[in-house]
């Protein structure tokens, strides 16, 4: 009933937001009276807020139109490379630009869709020929599709990534840290002539012992049977997916927003400020960061239960236990692929130490081959968007790629 009665309660919202939006138009409308006097501004002000904050939401564009090049105003399309039920490798063609390392920026499957790194695909677009993984959202997925858990996600990747072909470089953000090492583990061992010819993860949960996070003591303080019983839920008829299990967008989204639910009602109360000033530009920069954050999709269940299981309770890559379809994933099979882990200081998702961890497991990757990198005063988003990601991080990113391409 979980997942029905999310629906009902967010249809109530929806209609709330409607008539709220409606109101703060009319309080609003420099053509009413009572918008200058009587509170009016300051009533509209929060009627918006709360409209905002109720409104449903789809999966969002990339909307990444052009990019400048060498001071030149580019074209940029988007191209679907190879099409799969749970997810899509798509392409960001640059019009006339040939040429450029070919970078596979592999998307979290963590709650929120990929256009969360719209930030930072569009940093790498001047550089690099951008590829991108676009999970599907579970709930869309017909049953008919079958399954998808951790080793479905590694065989994407490995498929992403002969369809990019040889000689491409991967960019693991957060989440895909441990699935993408796993894939240039066993390509490593198969000698497979589209392995990776550099792995970058950042903010990754390779070894979660290391400064465990409240994520982390989350996982693992309760067992495995609780998170079955009490975080899945099946889709309700409305949807193309239904009577699939999964665990839904919309609980991975209240815990994260639970985390820090003290900054997230101040960023409501600055955007009411903003309005009641009169400053539309800095409440339109909330307004779309929030349009992306609250974005979410639905995850199968066995995806979620196997990643909860082997990464943050069993701790089965780092303790040399992971397998892939019976295969184990050794990471001593990395000989060539040149490995930089990224660490946000302040990063309260994946602590100091996690991703880093992906080094020393690599015993037999030479020491030139690897490099760790801790951005200072970064938190976790920041690993990825923003201004210390364009300034500081990207152009590490970039040179350990232009070094080994």
């Amino acid at each position: 009933m979980l997942y029905d009665a999310y629906e009902f309660q967010r249809s109530l919202l929806a209609t709330a937001s409607a008539m709220a939006n409606f109101g703060a138009g009319m309080l609003q409308n420099p053509a009413n009276p009572f918008a200058y006097f009587g509170g009016g501004q300051i009533m509209g002000s929060a009627l918006e807020v709360f409209a905002h904050a109720a409104a449903p939401r789809g999966k969002p564009n990339f909307a990444l139109e052009h990019v400048l090049i060498d001071g030149r105003d580019v074209a940029v399309r988007e191209e679907v490379v190879l099409r799969k039920p749970f997810g899509q490798l798509k392409r960001f063609v640059r019009d006339g630009v040939e040429g450029g390392p070919r970078l596979l920026i592999v998307a979290p499957m963590s709650g929120h869709f990929a256009t969360l790194l719209r930030g930072t695909v569009e940093r790498m677009l001047p550089f690099a020929d951008v590829y991108i993984t676009d999970w599907a959202d579970a709930k869309l997925v017909p049953l008919a599709e079958g399954s998808f858990d951790l080793d479905d996600y590694i065989d994407y990747l490995v498929e992403f990534l002969e369809a990019i072909g040889p000689g491409a470089h991967m960019l693991a953000v957060c989440q895909p840290s441990v699935p993408s090492y796993a894939a240039a583990c066993l390509m490593s061992a198969q000698q497979h002539p589209c392995r990776p010819r550099t792995l970058t993860m950042m903010g990754g949960p390779v070894d979660t012992r290391e400064a465990p996070t409240a994520v982390n003591q989350l996982a693992t303080e309760r067992p495995h049977a609780w998170f079955e019983q009490n975080v899945i839920a099946t889709v309700p008829a409305m949807y193309p997916g239904a009577g699939r299990r999964v665990y839904p967008g919309f609980l991975q989204l209240t815990g994260f927003m639970s985390m820090n639910l003290g900054n997230h009602m101040m960023s409501h109360w600055e955007m009411f400020k903003h309005l009641v000033r009169g400053d539309g530009q800095s409440a339109d920069a909330t307004k779309e960061f929030y349009d992306e954050y609250r974005s979410v999709c639905d995850m199968t269940a066995e995806y979620y239960l196997q990643t909860i299981d082997q990464v943050f309770q069993r701790h089965a890559l780092p303790r040399g236990a992971m397998t892939h379809r019976g295969v184990p994933v050794d990471p001593d099979a990395i000989t060539d692929i040149a490995i930089l882990a990224v660490e946000g200081e302040r990063d309260d998702i994946s602590g100091l130490g996690q991703t880093k961890a992906a080094l020393t497991l690599a015993s037999n990757l030479p020491a030139d081959m690897k490099r760790y990198y801790m951005a200072e005063g970064v938190g976790h988003y920041g690993i990825f968007n923003g201004s210390k990601w364009r300034d500081r991080i990207a152009p590490v990113v970039e040179a350990w790629i232009a070094a080994h391409d």
